[in-house]
């Protein structure tokens, strides 16, 4: 189910909401006013990958594959 972003043209209020379909935004209303009059805005988002990752300081690694998890951390 993807979340939408949404501004109300009534009170010009902005909200997420989670949408079945792209079909199914038409029966979003507003949680501030209950008016229908909205409209999905463009949302983007941000991703990261391979090497070009920042230091996160304070002693992590930037080395994300080398942890603890996995292999025999002593739990069963």
């Amino acid at each position: 189910m993807p979340i939408y972003e949404f501004i109300c043209n009534k009170c010009n209020k902005n909200f997420e909401k989670f949408v079945l379909s792209a079909g199914a935004t038409s029966e979003v209303k507003c949680p501030a006013c209950g008016s229908g009059d909205v409209t999905k805005q463009f949302s983007t988002f941000a991703c990261r990958s391979g090497s070009s990752a920042p230091s996160l300081g304070g002693g992590v690694s930037g080395s994300f594959g080398s942890g603890g998890c996995g292999g025999s951390s002593g739990f069963s």
